[in-house]
């Protein structure tokens, strides 16, 4: 049900979006780069992290280093949600979470006690950052979404 809302039909009404019209922009980053954070110590601990219009991951990989020799590596990846792929008609890399890799949802209480914002808040500006992804993928735009 969380990654129904990211099902746009319609384009994203101004209000909709009442925590990131009252955040700045460093706050909005604050609190993503705590999110990125919170991501990064559960793909550590080998789960991966749905956060509604996908999942992060962690898979196994190998890496030819001198002389031919290959290195176990890991490989983070974010697989977009299966629905939202179809509802907007995109094409990424056929990706399974694998069946051993518990998923977990981000522990927003956790990330708010890492800001000095209150949980709600937290909650809502990511809730909200990403109905804006999903409208861009909806209108077919550019979107660049850097983590760390």
């Amino acid at each position: 049900a969380e990654m129904q809302k990211f099902l746009l039909y319609n384009s994203v009404e101004p209000e909709e979006l009442p925590t990131l019209r009252e955040l700045n922009t460093i706050e909005i980053c604050k609190i993503w780069s705590a999110m990125s954070r919170h991501i990064y110590k559960q793909l550590l601990q080998k789960k991966a992290v749905d956060i509604g219009v996908g999942s992060f991951v962690v898979f196994p990989a190998h890496a030819t280093v001198a002389e031919g020799k290959v290195l176990p590596i890991e490989r983070p990846m974010f697989i977009l949600s299966k629905p939202l792929k179809m509802f907007y008609n995109l094409e990424s890399e056929e990706a399974k979470i694998p069946d051993e890799t518990p998923v977990v949802h981000p522990d927003f209480e956790a990330i708010a006690a890492n800001t000095h914002f209150r949980q709600e808040i937290v909650e809502h500006c990511v809730q909200e950052t990403l109905l804006c992804f999903a409208e861009a993928l909806r209108d077919n735009k550019e979107v660049e979404f850097s983590f760390r």
